[in-house]
């Protein structure tokens, strides 16, 4: 109150025209303090979580950061794995390789959702990192990323999906437990720590992540954003998010669900340096998606 007086104080001093610009510049420079708090605010009251059936919530939240571009909204799905199981469809394990949308995926393999698996290679068939599921291997080359999503494991006890971070866990161990593995670029460390290095180049994402609570989280976010940027707002989210890893950006990033009652399908567009606008339409074909498989009551 003391501090409020003295700036009254101080204001008689001025002519009625210049203390009316020093008022106004006093109230523009609180409104900016305020602001970042009131979005961050504004995104946890604007999430909408819901249900889509048992095991499985859509969460719509408005980014803490407003883009240049779309809708600003983060959608995430999330998949309990008591209901839920991961499947990994490869086209490169078809007779013919063939590249579908994931919708086309999704509805020619009853899957509830389909979402990029990975980033794939110039022959439009291979991951850029290793891939397997079962005995069929689509990519051999273990790169130097640090998580590869693991499930379907082969020993009891062992946590139904896990990300693995080979930074601290030992993957030559791991590799042996589980029956599909497939490696890209770390989000967010074994640490909980955002671990994009911050760049000025922004795209549409498509990512896989984990909760504290094991459940699956199929991220979609068709505004573009540095990938620095995106992670930092998506550890502000009340989404309880342990890991994550990234799986695609600009137009390629799809998230599809369908669980016969609702129908939802989210395509990225924006990427810094090839599409400087926010205009597909298009579902684009993947070889490689990452379904979500109803397990059998």
């Amino acid at each position: 109150m003391k501090k409020e007086q003295r700036v009254l104080k101080i204001l008689r001093y001025f002519s009625p025209r210049t203390r009316k610009y020093a008022i106004g510049l006093i109230l523009f420079a609180a409104f900016c303090i305020y602001q970042p708090a009131m979005s961050f605010s504004d995104s946890k009251k604007s999430t909408v979580w819901k249900n889509l059936e048992p095991g499985l919530d859509l969460g719509i939240f408005t980014a803490p950061i407003k883009s240049a571009f779309g809708d600003s909204l983060i959608r995430i799905l999330r998949a309990d794995t008591q209901f839920f199981a991961l499947k990994l469809l490869n086209s490169s394990a078809l007779i013919t390789p063939h590249k579908y949308s994931a919708k086309k995926w999704a509805n020619k393999n009853s899957l509830v959702s389909a979402i990029n698996a990975s980033m794939y290679q110039r022959n439009q068939v291979s991951s850029v990192s290793y891939m397997k599921t079962g005995k069929h291997v689509n990519s051999t080359w273990v790169s130097q990323d640090k998580t590869l999503l693991a499930f379907d494991p082969t020993e009891k006890n062992m946590p139904t999906v896990r990300i693995i971070d080979r930074e601290c866990e030992d993957f030559s161990i791991l590799r042996k437990q589980y029956a599909t593995l497939i490696q890209s670029i770390r989000m967010v460390s074994c640490k909980g720590e955002n671990v994009w290095a911050p760049q000025n180049r922004m795209w549409s994402t498509a990512a896989v992540g984990t909760d504290h609570r094991g459940r699956v989280l199929f991220i979609h976010v068709r505004s573009p954003y540095p990938t620095h940027e995106l992670i930092n707002m998506l550890l502000q989210l009340p989404i309880d998010l342990k890991r994550a890893m990234y799986v695609e950006g600009g137009a390629d990033a799809q998230l599809y669900i369908n669980t016969g009652k609702e129908e939802h399908e989210f395509i990225g567009s924006y990427s810094t340096g090839s599409r400087e606008h926010d205009e597909n339409t298009f579902s684009r074909p993947i070889p490689n998606v990452l379904g979500l498989l109803r397990l059998k009551k």
